[in-house]
């Protein structure tokens, strides 16, 4: 049997949020310090996400704001932002190994992993969930979904990088601004 694509995107559309509560609950710093390295991101990051879907929601039946594409072409290409995303992200929380958290923590035995996808960005991971984020704007099939959702989102986690940088400044001084200085944040050679 084989499945169409949009039999496959409604299973990744569910994955998808499933994956990060698993992270949630499971991925979380058992370090006390993590708390002042956060700085509340890991909850605005949430609340952001929740706030903003549930807006895309609300609001992806208007009619002007509809994709003027086929259905199909934007569930292939939501299909293509998803997937990529889930993969980029799983690929980087697997090579960072014990030292990923869902909140900023720098572990005592942390070692600064700039190999894989760390390579070429300092924060694949986040590149593979702003993918995501894009993917589900693209499938909810409104102008409206991708600005309510994709901005926010881009915002709360541009702030989260912010407090992740400034632990890792704090634990790996030269090392970690020497690795800033050739790799981009977010996107090879653009940010």
């Amino acid at each position: 049997m084989i499945m169409d694509t949009t039999s496959i995107l409604q299973y990744v559309v569910i994955l998808f949020p499933l994956s990060e509560i698993a992270l949630l609950v499971f991925k979380r710093s058992k370090e006390k310090s993590s708390a002042k390295g956060d700085r509340g991101s890991l909850v605005l990051l949430w609340l952001t996400i929740i706030g903003s879907i549930g807006v895309a929601i609300f609001l992806q039946w208007h009619p002007s704001a509809v994709f003027q594409v086929p259905r199909s072409i934007a569930n292939a290409i939501a299909l293509c932002f998803l997937l990529g995303g889930l993969v980029i992200r799983w690929l980087s929380i697997i090579s960072l190994g014990k030292f990923f958290t869902v909140d900023v923590a720098v572990q005592v035995q942390h070692t600064l992993v700039h190999s894989g996808l760390y390579k070429y960005v300092r924060h694949p991971s986040y590149t593979g969930l702003l993918a995501e984020f894009v993917g589900l704007a693209v499938y909810f099939g409104t102008w409206v979904s991708l600005v309510v959702i994709v901005i926010p989102i881009t915002s709360a986690i541009l702030y989260r990088i912010r407090c992740e940088e400034a632990a890792l400044l704090e634990k790996f001084g030269e090392q970690y601004k020497e690795y800033m200085t050739h790799t981009k944040s977010l996107i090879p050679g653009i940010v």
